[in-house]
């Protein structure tokens, strides 16, 4: 009787294959090529392995099948307009996975992911671009609402303070209408005449 198939898979093993590689390398250990990377007279050699730097990169995948016979027991790979710096980020992005550098340097790394031809670095830079990018937008949209909203605080004020002027100005314009310009002595009241009170007085 056949029995049914069973997957045996591993969670840790990439990870714990990137390490292992990635101390060999430190070590120099197995180590069969040698990058040699110029940038303006700064000068700086790396040693790797063919297939870690084929696996990862279709520059130097293309470049160790096209090489046509070895020079010695490891090849030798130059590299011009890379950044030192640059590419020690690279390779330690290739044999990790992941790699920290400064803000400013994102672009710089999406450039050397796009010249090596290293699609998991340029995934990964312009998902971190996007996410910087969005970032700022936030900030700048955050700070234009605190800005309109302290406007609009300072504007109230002034126009309720506006609004009571103008009322003010309507009311004394009321108050001038209702009273005569005479003094109030010499007006009338209830539609009586001055010399009422007098005769009145004179009858008594």
């Amino acid at each position: 009787m056949e029995s049914n198939a069973v997957l045996l898979e591993s969670k840790s093993s990439p990870i714990n294959l990137l390490n292992e590689m990635h101390q060999l390398r430190l070590l120099g250990h197995l180590c069969d090529v040698t990058v040699s990377v110029e940038y303006q007279g700064v000068r700086a050699e790396f040693v790797a392995h063919k297939a870690v730097l084929a696996a990862t990169s279709k520059f130097f995948k293309e470049v160790f099948l096209n090489e046509k016979g070895m020079d010695g027991p490891r090849t030798n790979v130059f590299l011009n307009e890379v950044q030192v710096a640059d590419f020690a980020s690279f390779l330690e992005f290739v044999y990790t996975a992941k790699v920290e550098v400064e803000e400013d340097r994102v672009q710089r790394m999406l450039e050397i992911a796009e010249k090596l031809k290293c699609l998991d670095l340029s995934e990964t830079c312009f998902q971190l671009k996007k996410q910087m990018l969005e970032s700022v937008l936030l900030e700048l949209q955050n700070f234009s609402e605190s800005q309109n909203s302290e406007e609009e605080s300072a504007a109230q004020p002034s126009v309720l303070l506006e609004s009571k002027a103008a009322a003010v100005a309507e009311a004394d314009q009321a108050d001038c209408l209702l009273d005569p310009p005479d003094s109030p002595a010499d007006s009338p009241s209830n539609g009586m005449s001055p010399e009422m009170p007098a005769a009145k007085s004179k009858e008594k």
